[in-house]
């Protein structure tokens, strides 16, 4: 008899904390087969199998939850959530989509529900916004770190729905399609969005080239 998968008797051991010198990696088909293999391995309630699962996608779902979250510091503890729903909803997972899908529709989710709760609580001045969970996010002491900074900074000027569209398929490598799962709409609008992004992070690259120019003559 197949074991029954039991999530409240296994909870995913903590995979390392997601380090602020690492970026979620560009995904292949193959590796993306490979993780739903994992997701479907790990129905039966084996721990080894759960634990590779949780280890293979957890850089992406806390680097997803780290740009989404009003509250960078709660980023592990967002995590944690993502794959305790999605430990408790592996039994029903098909794999019609990669898994890695799968998680960063319930990691969206997630995310929503975190700001319903806080919207109906006080928040504190001075806490800081998702900015500093991506600045954190980028890696450091590395060719194009400050390129990454800045980045940053333009994304948060974008409206959101902007801004997630080009994140989700710029900046984790979803093709539009899963893009479209993971956001909730269709593929048309994914695109617009993240041609809309584009457009305007264009923009404000010439606008700062446009500066630097300007600068460089009065220096002289």
């Amino acid at each position: 008899m197949t074991p029954t998968h039991q999530p409240s008797d296994h909870r995913p051991s903590p995979a390392p904390r997601s380090p602020a010198g690492r970026a979620p990696g560009r995904h292949t088909p193959a590796s993306d087969a490979a993780t739903t293999r994992l997701a479907l391995a790990a129905q039966g309630g084996d721990a080894d199998k759960t634990d590779l699962f949780v280890r293979a996608l957890h850089q992406d779902v806390w680097s997803y939850v780290a740009h989404l979250s009003a509250d960078p510091q709660a980023a592990d503890d967002l995590t944690q959530d993502v794959f305790l729903r999605a430990l408790a909803g592996l039994s029903r997972f098909e794999g019609r989509s990669s898994a890695r899908t799968w998680l960063l529709s319930i990691a969206r989710r997630t995310v929503v529900d975190s700001f319903r709760y806080a919207a109906a609580r006080p928040r504190r001045a001075d806490q800081p916004d998702w900015r500093g969970a991506a600045e954190q996010a980028q890696p450091r002491h590395l060719p194009g770190f400050e390129e990454g900074v800045a980045l940053t900074e333009m994304l948060t000027t974008l409206q959101a729905e902007r801004r997630e569209a080009f994140m989700v398929t710029q900046l984790l490598g979803f093709p539009y399609a899963e893009a479209a799962t993971v956001l909730g709409c269709p593929v048309g609008t994914v695109r617009s969005r993240v041609a809309r992004a584009r457009a305007a992070l264009a923009g404000m690259i010439r606008d700062a080239d446009t500066e630097g120019d300007a600068g460089t003559v009065r220096a002289a």
